[in-house]
């Protein structure tokens, strides 16, 4: 009987020309997706943006022989098949209106968690982006062990959002723009089996669905809609970041931006974001915290080492760190200016400072508290 539903609930989201939101009026009118294929076709063609036309596909097509394939597959490889109306389909997604009807999920993960954050980028990201991305993460995981960081799996900022949690132990989860039997690009098939040990791989798309140029925007409406807030680390001004972050306003979602230098293509996007108010500018993971509202937990949650404690700070270290800190990181230059020193004594005063591990110098001489 449960196989026999869950037919219905595939194959309703198969039907040609009828796409998440007409297939949501169609199950709303009739109470349920196997009712939309019982209903008379007269019936049918009176529901608002269906019509004759549309009601033909509902009833001249084997989608319900697909869905039957795809059940097959789904017990064989332990995936579980999610329909919008069920309890365990991610809250947030549900309340988009062309979410997904049904998502295919390999893998344990709790969606309706606290914390969620999409974490999307350039698919070229310098080394400056991806410490970023990199540090980040590490700062969220180290008060936030809750959070689940979700991305799409793709070359640069993506992958490197999903390493980046597996390595500091917070669930990730990988949306993927193909069906299961594929892993896009296959370079990263051993972090996809890493995801699905440390949180999930979930697709809208059948087992034999192959990547295609269309389903990659497709997929970005999933990562702007099943998270809180959607981060772009880097990004020209075209490209998926960019969609993700257009469709994750259009649903009424927090949009963040790390700035970049203004000749610097890679942070083009970022910038134009944030100069049209479609993202807030954060620099660090602080911000992240004040702007989603998460500083509440910090007494409890927060591990800082203090590390100054245990280390004989001159009063000239001490100037430089706590200067650091106040501005969340300096490039050497500002800190000779702010600290009133030369950039020599500042320079060997800093190499001390990381020795302790209390600073970290990034590109561009930037020097960040740890």
């Amino acid at each position: 009987m449960a196989d026999e539903l869950l037919k219905y609930k595939i194959g309703i989201g198969l039907i040609p020309k009828i796409g998440p939101v007409l297939t949501r009026r169609l199950i709303a009118y009739c109470g349920s997706a196997e009712a939309v294929f019982r209903e008379k076709r007269t019936n049918l063609e009176k529901i608002p943006g269906i019509g004759d036309k549309l009601a033909d596909y509902v009833f001249k097509n084997d989608v319900l022989n697909k869905a039957e394939e795809e059940i097959s597959f789904i017990e064989k490889n332990k995936v579980k098949a999610v329909f919008y109306l069920d309890n365990d389909y991610p809250e947030r997604l549900r309340h988009c209106e062309d979410a997904p009807v049904i998502i295919f999920i390999k893998g344990i993960t709790d969606f309706k968690r606290p914390k969620v954050l999409s974490v999307v980028g350039t698919r070229n990201p310098t080394d400056y982006g991806k410490e970023l991305c990199r540090q980040l993460i590490e700062d969220l995981a180290a008060v936030h062990p809750d959070l689940l960081i979700v991305s799409g799996l793709a070359y640069g900022i993506d992958i490197c959002a999903h390493r980046s949690a597996i390595k500091n132990k917070l669930d990730t989860a990988a949306v993927l723009a193909h069906g299961f039997t594929v892993i896009y690009p296959a370079v990263h098939r051993e972090t996809a089996r890493q995801i699905i040990d440390h949180g999930a791989l979930l697709t809208e798309f059948l087992h034999h669905e192959q990547p295609e140029p269309n389903n990659f925007v497709k997929r970005n409406r999933i990562i702007a809609g099943i998270a809180d807030a959607t981060l772009v680390v880097e990004s020209g001004r075209q490209g998926g970041a960019m969609i993700t972050a257009d469709i994750a306003n259009s649903y009424s979602r927090d949009v963040f931006a790390f700035p970049g230098r203004v000749f610097d293509n890679y942070s083009a996007g970022c910038n134009r974001l944030i100069k049209t108010n479609r993202a807030a500018l954060v620099e660090d993971a602080h911000d992240i915290e004040y702007l989603m509202g998460w500083q509440k937990d910090d007494p409890k949650n927060r591990k800082e080492l203090q590390k100054e404690l245990f280390v004989d700070l001159s009063d000239d270290e001490s100037s430089l760190l706590t200067a650091i800190r106040e501005k969340s990181g300096l490039t050497i230059d500002q800190i000779s200016l702010h600290c009133e020193m030369p950039v020599s004594k500042a320079s060997a005063l800093l190499l001390n400072l990381e020795f302790h591990g209390l600073v970290k110098c990034l590109p561009g001489k930037l020097y960040k508290p740890v």
